[in-house]
């Protein structure tokens, strides 16, 4: 009996997901909103397949993957995220995960990525080379964020939104200290000085 983990703070992403996985022929479908409930969740159902949002209250995505990896968990992870694949797929596959689907896309792709996983694939989007799509700014600008850590990059998309440093770090569970020099460390990498250029940097690669 097939068995997967939905982990989405969205109930109505979270609904739509269930659907497919329905569809897709799970009879137990376990639901958590909060990043940091996932790993007590995996230890006791040891679901088949984990479905993965990378932004979510309490502990990231990339940090969850992070988690699941070091803990060997034989789980299966799709990860289903708003997050641009330009600059998160390859950072979700070197954490463990086997699938990456945006949620820009219609649901017939995370069916798709559903199938190839339980069928022993994995299922990523091909990723077009820097010089073809992209024009030298951006392609210069792509090379400076994957210099970005997963959790720099994190809290600079939250920096875009316009958040302060105080809710970074409540949402996080980071200390205001912690923020301020992972901001610091963004601006530095990314040759950022105001948060008018961080907020067009971020819009400019979509990011936000």
């Amino acid at each position: 009996m097939k068995s997967a983990l939905i982990v989405d703070d969205h109930p109505v992403v979270r609904a739509a997901v269930k659907i497919v996985l329905e569809q897709e022929g799970f009879k137990r479908i376990y639901e958590v909103a909060i990043g940091s409930e996932v790993m007590a969740m995996v230890r006791e159902h040891s679901p088949d397949l984990v479905v993965l949002d990378l932004v979510m209250p309490s502990l990231d995505g990339l940090d969850v993957l992070g988690r699941l990896k070091i803990a060997n968990v034989p789980s299966r992870v799709l990860v289903f995220t708003s997050q641009e694949p330009q600059f998160y797929q390859e950072r979700c596959m070197r954490a463990g995960a086997m699938a990456y689907v945006a949620k820009t896309n219609d649901l017939s792709h995370l069916h798709k990525a559903v199938h190839a996983l339980m069928a022993g694939y994995t299922y990523f989007i091909q990723l077009a080379s820097g010089s073809v799509a992209l024009n030298n700014l951006q392609s210069s600008e792509k090379e400076l964020i994957d210099k970005l850590s997963d959790r720099e990059l994190m809290i600079f998309q939250h920096l875009a939104r316009g958040l302060s440093n105080k809710a970074i770090a409540e949402a996080m569970h980071l200390s205001h200290k912690t923020v301020s020099t992972y901001k610091t460390r963004c601006n530095e990498k990314l040759g950022l000085t105001s948060a008018v250029h961080c907020r067009d940097f971020a819009k400019r690669n979509h990011l936000i």
